[in-house]
């Protein structure tokens, strides 16, 4: 047995106050004295050299400390792995989402470019369809002076109170029933046929688009493809 040790004292038995402590009892795991080896508590007990024994402790402690420095060590280069792995994934991710704004942006770019390329050929058909009207009404209108004249011509005529002088007014020839027939039925101009005005044929569909658009999602990754081969590989086995 031992006493307490106060600060600066080598450490003395209990039971014999003279003897130091320089030996361990194995059996008990206490350090004690010579004397109680040979005729105390622990005379038939199993010792050691209490420096041997130490140093033995010693050792195993310097060995425990390195297994735990050693362990602080993986734990910080795992640490270390995690927060690249952080910052690589954040850089990915921002990587991934440039190219998926450039995707948009291009896809966006090419059906701006379509849309224009659509609307500039209903722009010329309207053009040439309104110009074939324009040119139209002025033909109308030609004929419509025309017969305006005529109409007056013939009233002019009239009025005539002579019958002699009606023959001789000179307008026998522009008021000819031929003429007036062709005059009233407005000569033999174009006209436009039923649904000119129609665009009905620029109209397009853009349903197979949309849905499309809307099956859009992000390609399986490579490594769940591979799996699910393996996977098949194994049942065919």
């Amino acid at each position: 047995s031992s006493r307490p040790l106060k600060k600066g004292e080598h450490p003395m038995c209990k039971e014999h106050e003279d003897e130091r402590i320089n030996i361990y009892c194995v059996t008990c795991e206490v350090p004690t004295c010579s004397m109680c080896k040979v005729f105390g508590a622990h005379k038939d007990c199993e010792v050691a050299p209490l420096q041997t024994v130490f140093q033995g402790q010693k050792t195993e402690l310097n060995n425990c400390i390195s297994m735990l420095v050693a362990g602080n060590d993986r734990i910080q280069t795992i640490i270390s792995q995690l927060e690249d792995s952080c910052r690589s994934t954040e850089e990915n991710s921002e990587a991934a989402k440039r190219e998926l704004c450039a995707r948009f942006d291009a896809l966006a770019a090419l059906l701006e470019e379509k849309k224009l390329e659509l609307l500039q050929r209903i722009t010329r058909e309207q053009d040439d369809k309104t110009g074939f009207v324009h040119g139209l009404i002025c033909q109308y209108k030609e004929q419509l002076e025309k017969s305006s004249r005529l109409v007056e011509t013939a009233i002019q005529a009239m009025e005539e109170t002579g019958g002699a002088a009606f023959p001789r007014g000179g307008n026998t020839a522009v008021l000819s029933l031929p003429r007036i027939v062709e005059a009233s039925k407005g000569g033999k101009l174009e006209k436009i046929e039923h649904g000119y005005e129609s665009m009905d044929a620029f109209s397009v569909s853009l349903d197979h688009l949309t849905e499309a658009v809307c099956a859009l999602d992000f390609n399986p990754a490579e490594e769940d493809e591979e799996y699910f081969d393996g996977e098949e590989e194994e049942v065919e086995e």
